[in-house]
């Protein structure tokens, strides 16, 4: 006859676990900390490229690499970037919503994380493309990868310009894919 799992073995985001003592989890503000690291180094990065670079501007680092600068007025992708303005407002307030939404997770789940690291990340990611938006109109991107193989999905092989609350947020989302596949692994 196969074991019964325990209830309290279970867990899923839904409901905290008792057996996670709060003092053992890492303290909110090291997580907001964290989002705040990511936010400064994101402008921080954005204010030294908008200081040596026009707009359009390039210099190689490498075959596959340069630094560039590039305005984005849209989302990922430059999605809605032909948009009429209204586009800015709105992902100001998608910006906001998120990350309110995010620190309520972060005081829900203090004991888990990797999902905490994920979503800190996202936060200082929207967070730093938000700033842009509201300092400039569109946000600042200047990390440009290119590599033949690439040629067939974007024009010359060149992938979208972005930035380091691009890079954030994205390592943000695998750390949740991550987060999930393990959080799965642990209750079978």
């Amino acid at each position: 006859m196969p074991p019964v799992k325990s209830a309290a073995k279970t867990s899923n985001r839904t409901t905290s676990n008792p057996a996670r003592g709060r003092s053992a989890a890492p303290s909110l503000w090291l997580w907001l900390g964290l989002a705040l690291l990511v936010m400064v180094a994101d402008q921080l990065s954005k204010t030294l490229v908008v200081g040596r670079f026009a707009l359009g501007d390039s210099l190689t680092i490498t075959s596959y690499f340069n630094l560039v600068r590039a305005h984005n007025a849209g989302a990922a992708f430059s999605f809605l970037a032909d948009a009429a303005g209204w586009q800015r407002w709105f992902f100001v307030g998608l910006g906001a919503v998120a990350s309110a939404f995010i620190v309520w997770m972060l005081r829900r789940h203090p004991g888990e994380r990797l999902f905490c690291l994920a979503i800190s990340l996202v936060m200082g990611g929207a967070v730093g493309n938000v700033v842009d938006r509201l300092l400039h109109g569109h946000v600042i991107d200047f990390l440009q990868f290119h590599w033949a193989f690439l040629a067939p999905l974007f024009p010359g092989g060149y992938f979208p310009s972005f930035n380091i609350a691009d890079a954030a947020i994205t390592g943000g989302a695998m750390g949740l894919i991550l987060d999930e596949l393990l959080r799965v692994r642990r209750s079978r």
